[in-house]
């Protein structure tokens, strides 16, 4: 009698289907086993946006604590995600802070020092303009991740140069709709308002000056998603650089109405703090509409401090302010979500810094790649997949002029020109209310040199200002050492 192979064996189709089947599952197991131990599975480079919001009080949002300001998406983003609790800028003000995070490099290295670069337009910046901006030998973040074949973009606040020469789109980024300069009005100029000094025009490309219609903060959405949906089938990388919630505070009237216990500042505020959290939401709807959030890493984090005193923000519980290196200068919200590599709903406790996500970035894109020398950052991805059993910093450090700071575990000094070095034990008093360094003289002693260690590596400041153009004061640090609601 003859054997019926089709008795015997599975259809074709039905081969086919178990071999689909098994290789999903597979992949399924590959891709968690690939969650617990850190390795890579073998899928794309990720897509990269980096949601950046500008003077930002650290107690502002839901995951950080705030009751009264709303934040859902941001929020929803961290239980996803993973927060750091600890993380840190390398500078308390906006232009410094930016430097390093483009650059992964303490921002002193190459001389970025002491000031924010004024807007393009200002007496200032006419006197100086070409010396003032992001040394062009320096590479940045878009520069990177162009060499690994991603499209860039940059949307909003640049900061790091008027002069033509520091243009975003020649320091690493396709396409640019945003200001150079560091702050601006959220409606558009005319005629009757003209941008001045700091407030800069709009501007599409390279030197086609081009305002938007409606309010800045959801414009800035809209032109990134249509980014994103134009860039889809290849790695692309997109800096959302808001310049909400700085000064000038302008909110719409609708999300003004969305806050009737508040009033003045903290009303308006509130209101402009809404706006980017909803701006934020639609691009990141926008992934899970495309079907890009499973292998995108999303970042949420913010310049600095924010300047309690101008513009209403909150710090709490820490002291402190923008332009200081107290917590409530340095510390910030940080969030980092990859769904393909990484659990979510994690907390991680040791300090990071913005100064860590190119080399995250860079890791992420090119993981074959060695990580450029000259980084002070490093890849976090390893830190929260259980793949590294050390602390991603031993020590973080700031400085403007003769003030400066370093952090080594929960210890914290802050040095001044004028005056003895404070101690403080963060974990015992983040407010930094208690000086320890009498009763610590060897640790405030060790403390000190190793700033100094770290001075000898660095370049004399590229240029200087007149300090009128930010507060660096030490008035103006002593003015905030009590934690407060508004200041």
């Amino acid at each position: 009698m003859e054997l019926s192979l089709t008795a015997k064996l599975p259809s074709w189709p039905l081969i086919s289907f178990i071999l689909l089947f098994g290789s999903i599952a597979m992949s399924g197991f590959s891709h968690a086993q690939a969650l617990q131990s850190g390795q890579p599975t073998a899928m794309k480079p990720p897509n990269i946006v980096l949601l950046f919001s500008d003077d930002a009080g650290y107690a502002d949002f839901g995951f950080t604590g705030s009751a009264e300001i709303k934040t859902p998406n941001l929020d929803a983003l961290a239980r996803r995600g993973v927060i750091f609790t600890s993380a840190y800028v390398s500078d308390p003000t906006c232009g410094p802070s930016r430097a390093g995070l483009l650059t992964g490099q303490y921002q002193q290295k190459f001389g970025y020092h002491e000031n924010n670069v004024p807007g393009y337009m200002s007496p200032a910046s006419k006197l100086l303009g070409d010396d003032m901006g992001l040394p062009v030998d320096q590479l940045t973040m878009g520069d990177y991740l162009q060499q690994a074949g991603y499209k860039t973009a940059l949307f909003g606040k640049w900061h790091l140069g008027g002069a033509d020469q520091y243009h975003p789109t020649v320091r690493g980024f396709d396409t640019f709709y945003g200001f150079r300069g560091g702050r601006r009005s959220y409606w558009a100029h005319d005629d009757t308002n003209p941008a001045a000094d700091s407030l800069d025009l709009m501007e599409r490309g390279f030197g086609n000056f081009q305002e938007h219609e409606g309010y800045l903060t959801d414009v800035l959405a809209d032109e990134t998603i249509d980014f994103i949906k134009a860039s889809q089938n290849q790695p692309f990388f997109a800096l959302v650089s808001f310049n909400a919630p700085h000064t000038p505070l302008n909110a719409t009237e609708d999300d003004l109405a969305q806050f009737p216990e508040l009033s003045g500042d903290r009303k308006t505020y509130a209101a402009m703090m809404l706006a980017m959290d909803r701006a934020s939401g639609a691009i990141l709807d926008t992934l899970d509409e495309l079907g890009l959030a499973e292998n995108t890493i999303v970042v949420f984090t913010n310049d600095n401090g924010g300047p309690t005193d101008q513009n209403s923000g909150s710090n709490l519980p820490y002291a402190g302010t923008k332009s200081n290196h107290l917590e409530g200068g340095i510390r910030v919200p940080y969030v980092l979500r990859w769904p393909a590599r990484i659990e979510g709903g994690q907390t991680f406790d040791d300090p990071v810094s913005t100064l860590d996500l190119l080399p995250t970035f860079i890791a992420a894109a090119r993981p074959d790649a060695p990580l450029p020398d000259a980084v002070d950052g490093v890849d976090l991805i390893p830190f929260v997949t259980g793949g590294a059993d050390n602390k991603p910093h031993d020590y973080l450090f700031w400085k403007k002029d003769t003030r400066a700071a370093v952090l080594h575990g929960d210890w914290k000094l802050i040095r001044y020109g004028d005056r003895p070095a404070e101690l403080f034990n963060l974990a015992v008093d983040p407010a930094e209310q208690n000086d320890l360094s009498s009763v610590n003289p060897e640790l405030t002693k060790d403390l000190f040199h190793k700033i100094y260690e770290w001075e000898l590596g660095l370049e004399r400041p590229l240029w200087m200002l007149k300090q009128e153009y930010e507060k660096f004061d030490v008035d103006r640090m002593d003015a905030y050492r009590v934690p407060q609601m508004k200041q």
